[in-house]
């Protein structure tokens, strides 16, 4: 979608570098047939999440009125097409 900023923030990014990584690594240790291995790599996907939240409660995520900021300008660029 043109002019969306959604997930472009340090938060997004690292939340889902980290998930990524616990899926890898779960993925493997599902392939290698070991239980606790593939758990622990599913507690890093979680762990991701968490961190991701919290880097955006710190801050560094997009902030709450974006979207509204962003709705406002997509219905008056409509309304001057239209119009």
């Amino acid at each position: 979608m043109a002019g969306s900023s959604h997930g472009h923030t340090p938060a997004a990014w690292t939340g889902v570098m980290i998930a990524f990584i616990g899926f890898c690594v779960s993925g493997a240790f599902m392939v290698m047939a070991q239980p606790a291995g593939f758990w622990a790599g599913l507690g890093v996907v979680v762990l991701g999440g968490i961190i991701g939240w919290i880097m955006s409660q710190m801050g560094m995520g997009q902030p709450k009125d974006a979207h509204k900021a962003l709705l406002t300008t997509q219905e008056r660029e409509t309304a001057s097409v239209e119009g």
